[in-house]
């Protein structure tokens, strides 16, 4: 009996620790699961701050160019006030000598 007693707890030990190594292999494949969609979800940051940086590259290039538009829109207008500054003074020479 005494035998037997030892058996059904050595059979029990081992039904333990069988679930133990099959709780172990689940929590490891889970782990390597959670790893790997960590990975991809570092990945895809990785490739969001590249897109960002390069959003922000255009961003800097886009006020540049409306810098310069506005530079170019305000030379323009100073050009064009001077050309009408110039027909003023020739239609008042054509009207001056229209008089004589």
């Amino acid at each position: 009996m005494v035998i037997a007693g030892a058996e059904i707890k050595v059979g029990r030990l081992e039904s333990i620790v069988e679930q133990i190594g099959e709780a172990v292999l689940a929590t490891t494949e889970t782990i390597e699961r959670l790893a790997q969609r960590v990975d991809n979800l570092s990945t895809q940051v990785e490739e969001q701050g590249k897109q960002l940086q390069q959003q922000g590259y255009q961003i800097l290039a886009l006020c540049d160019a409306v810098q310069t538009l506005a530079e170019t829109q305000d030379h323009s207008l100073q050009r064009i006030s001077q050309l009408t500054k110039t027909l003023d003074s020739l239609m008042k020479l054509i009207e001056a000598s229209e008089e004589r």
